[in-house]
């Protein structure tokens, strides 16, 4: 696999990881209003555990990949 393919890949953890991020926030969000309502929430607090142990492996793995490499090019490259 070629360093771009690397690099690429390293793009794509950091996308997932986008969106556990924002699904993360919003399940948190709904927790907490169930809690806070008195309705059941056990479920939506597992999903959220589920969430938070997804993205701490994905942020885990995208450590070992590369840095992002900025595709922009130079003017008159």
């Amino acid at each position: 696999m070629s360093n771009s393919g690397r690099a690429r890949s390293g793009e794509d953890f950091d996308i997932i990881i986008g969106f556990l991020a924002f699904w993360g926030l919003v399940v948190l969000i709904i927790t907490v209003v169930m809690e806070l309502t008195g309705q059941p929430a056990v479920g939506w607090a597992l999903g959220l555990a589920g969430i938070v142990a997804a993205l701490w492996g994905m942020i885990r793995l995208r450590r070992r990949l590369p840095a992002r490499v900025d595709r922009r090019r130079e003017p008159g490259v």
